[in-house]
């Protein structure tokens, strides 16, 4: 822990958020020195109240401890490398478009690594009017499925929610082509080009 590192943090949080040391002193109960001393980086707050202070400031236990946000300027939150996390105890759908820190259900995710699928997997596609129609015979029981379809562009994401003991047949918009993505709840997530 770099202390002058977690004060100059804590400074910039706390001014980005129109706070005087007074203000943050009171909302995470001590008083205005000892903010005063955390931004000088003449000590550190204690381990107590890190996590109140994280949610004053609004970031990352990690983050705070690291003394330093980790800025996603590298991506620039592009949609092709968009990231999916599924949790695996609710089946909630999590998208983001950059590094993030996910949690569900009392989990941290990870972000899902696509799959390239082999031929006789792969799901039918067939252009008809202005729409995608994306269908196949995988199992579609409740403890094994496709949970969700989508058709990722540079710039737009479609997606389908599928249900079990439906058939997998839906329609997606055509905005021209992309990466197709589906996600079985048995085998994870996969990709094919469309």
């Amino acid at each position: 822990m770099d202390q002058v590192k977690i004060g100059q943090l804590i400074r910039t949080l706390r001014t980005q958020r129109g706070l005087t040391q007074k203000a943050l002193a009171e909302d995470i109960g001590v008083g205005d020195k000892a903010v005063s001393k955390w931004e000088r980086g003449l000590g550190c707050p204690d381990v107590s109240l890190l996590p109140e202070i994280s949610r004053v400031l609004g970031i990352g236990l990690e983050a705070l401890l690291s003394g330093q946000l980790d800025a996603n300027d590298q991506e620039r939150g592009n949609m092709k490398k968009l990231r999916f996390y599924v949790c695996p105890d609710c089946g909630s759908l999590i998208t983001a478009t950059a590094e993030a820190g996910v949690s569900c259900c009392g989990r941290t995710l990870l972000p899902l690594k696509p799959q390239k699928v082999e031929s006789e997997d792969k799901l039918s596609v067939e252009k008809i009017d202005d729409s995608w129609f994306v269908a196949s015979s995988h199992p579609m029981t409740k403890d094994h499925y496709i949970s969700f379809v989508a058709l990722l562009t540079g710039d737009t994401l479609l997606l389908r929610r599928l249900y079990p003991e439906w058939d997998l047949q839906t329609r997606i918009p055509c905005l021209g082509h992309g990466i197709l993505l589906w996600y079985c709840t048995r085998h994870g997530l996969f990709q094919q080009i469309i």
